[in-house]
């Protein structure tokens, strides 16, 4: 616990701040963040822009999707719905900072990311060479490293402690002497 003491003027606020799973919850959040920016990034593209995404994802030059089949434009979009789902459930543990949604969040994306980053391994797109292939490979297994780290770095409680109210002690004022 930290306590902090502040004059003001007429006293002084005594704050004191629980320390209890702070740094569990602030990893937490920030994978929790990750793994919701990068489904909402990858299920809007793909939902939205099914032929764009199968052409270009990830990006910046790289096509990890076109080397690995023709086009198919029911699955690339369901892949697209399927990023959205997930981004969904992140979205909601994200947004009531509940550690047993940041768990089935974590889960569910354990549960996607073990099989897909086996395909990856085990399947490299034609095309995917080098440093995209490297790259490739860490960004699938990334997946299954932030789910299982959901799991693993969520706290016991289901909600963070919140901080105790700021405690506010005033001094009593002097008295001018009693003129004679």
């Amino acid at each position: 616990m930290r306590i902090s003491l502040r004059g003001t003027g007429d006293g002084v606020q005594v704050r004191m701040r629980l320390e209890v799973n702070r740094r569990r919850w602030l990893t937490l959040l920030i994978i929790l963040g990750v793994l919701t920016f990068q489904a909402f990034f990858v299920g809007l593209w793909a939902t939205f822009a099914p032929e764009s995404w199968y052409n270009s994802f990830p990006g910046l030059g790289m096509r990890w999707v076109r080397g690995d089949g023709p086009y198919n434009h029911h699955l690339a979009a369901d892949v697209g719905a399927f990023f959205l789902a997930l981004g969904a459930i992140t979205a909601v543990a994200l947004w009531y900072r509940d550690s047993v949604l940041a768990r089935a969040a974590g889960l569910g994306w354990l549960v996607f990311g073990v099989p897909h980053f086996i395909y990856h391994l085990l399947h490299p797109a034609d095309g995917v060479t080098g440093f995209g292939l490297v790259l490739n490979v860490l960004a699938t297994l990334a997946i299954p490293l932030l789910g299982l780290a959901c799991i693993l770095v969520a706290p016991r409680e289901r909600y963070p402690v919140p901080e105790p109210a700021p405690l506010h002690v005033k001094f009593p004022r002097r008295r001018p002497p009693a003129s004679r």
